[in-house]
């Protein structure tokens, strides 16, 4: 067994150790998420022929519960985190089985709600779980890891579609309905492995994790621009269809599943300061490219980029783990979701409306966020810590 895997077997051994659960967790959440995103825009646009307009408004419905997320400290009065992970996830596979079965606009806010409940919440305990259950010295290295699997997920998703056996809402229920089993047979086979630190139970913003919070909070707004708009772009304005979105999904995962254990181990060696300040610079280059392109494949090749600086934002996280009371974890991640989700509720739909007169302005605002996203990273001190959070 290598060192890594003893130092995180500390509650279980083998495939029932809290790092395989986490690793289930993260293949089960990409096959009902992956399958909804990916098939969205062309489903939209050829069933219930939504406009940019349409696009803002459903977006913005599917970000409530995560401007929600807060209240995540409440049910854990009464439930678990690990339960409650679960739980989420099951949910998230039900909105994503119902999806192509109600291609209204009305049908569609209904399952999309129910879906990002689901996903929202589960997002928000699995990051809790990560940060409690990872250790310090490798918490980048092993997310960058989990972030691999996840990808690897995902591929397996956009590679079917592309194959596209099925139709629309075949397609839904066998995404959605996978992970609904993934999550039966983990609340069935796993344990409750105990909390090394009781989590407060209280909604609470500590003054001294407010850069955490700001970093936070443009992270929201900057991928709002990415996962509504420039995925919108590759099918209104360069007439991408599902395979072709697919493919490029596809492309970006498999990338991402190389080089993401990579990354993390590299943020490990650099530092966050230095991993986010590099994201952050290309994100401005990316989204001043997007305001101008006008061929497809140039535009394909800039959303891969784009989304390779993904990897890159689990420096936000494990910056927050060294700076954090290991009792605030749980709390703060609820209402750091809630901060991510303050943009992101209204960007959908304020910028959709924009996009009808520009959709460069769009991109060139995003730049913009991607900028003071820059000078709030040059304040990560060079060591991070409990005393030392703002440089």
């Amino acid at each position: 067994m290598s060192n890594t895997t003893a130092q995180i077997n500390t509650q279980g051994t083998g495939w029932r150790s809290p790092y395989a659960l986490l690793a289930i967790m993260t293949v089960a959440m990409p096959l009902a998420f992956s399958t909804w995103y990916a098939l969205l825009n062309n489903f939209v646009v050829e069933r219930a022929q939504f406009n940019g307009a349409d696009i803002g408004l459903l977006q913005s419905v599917r970000e409530i519960p995560g401007f929600l997320a807060f209240t995540v400290v409440f049910i854990l009065l009464f439930l678990r985190e690990q339960r409650f992970a679960i739980l989420s996830l099951f949910t998230l596979g039900l909105g994503v089985s119902l999806t192509g079965l109600l291609p209204s606009s009305v049908g569609l806010l209904c399952t999309t709600f129910i879906m990002s409940v689901g996903f929202h919440y589960f997002e928000t305990l699995k990051k809790s779980l990560t940060l409690q259950w990872l250790p310090k010295d490798q918490a980048p290295a092993l997310m960058g890891k989990l972030l691999g699997i996840g990808s690897a997920s995902s591929m397996v998703v956009y590679a079917f579609i592309i194959w596209q056996p099925f139709g629309y809402e075949t397609t839904y229920m066998l995404g959605g309905g996978l992970c609904m089993l993934l999550a039966l047979f983990m609340f069935l086979a796993y344990p409750l492995f105990p909390e090394k630190e009781p989590q407060h139970k209280k909604l609470f913003l500590r003054k001294r994790y407010w850069l955490y919070y700001a970093l936070v909070f443009m992270s929201g707004a900057r991928r709002q621009i990415f996962m509504v708009f420039a995925g919108f772009m590759m099918v209104e304005k360069f007439h991408y269809d599902v395979s072709d979105i697919a493919t490029l999904y596809l492309i970006n995962h498999a990338i991402n599943s190389v080089i993401a254990a990579p990354i993390g181990r590299w943020i490990n060696r650099v530092g966050e300061r230095t991993a986010l300040s590099l994201e952050y610079i290309g994100l401005i280059l990316v989204f001043v490219s997007y305001a101008f392109v006008n061929d497809a494949k140039l535009a394909a090749g800039l959303y891969i980029i784009d989304h390779l600086f993904f990897s890159m934002a689990i420096a936000i996280n494990s910056y927050f783990q060294k700076i954090a009371d290991p009792k605030d974890i749980a709390a703060t991640s609820g209402v750091s979701f809630t901060i991510n989700h303050i943009a992101a509720v209204v960007i959908p739909v304020s910028f959709g409306l924009l996009w009808m007169t520009s959709s460069a302005a769009v991109f060139l605002l995003g730049a913009a966020m991607a900028l003071v996203s820059l000078i709030l990273a040059r304040k990560i001190p060079c060591d991070p810590s409990a005393g030392n959070e703002v440089r």
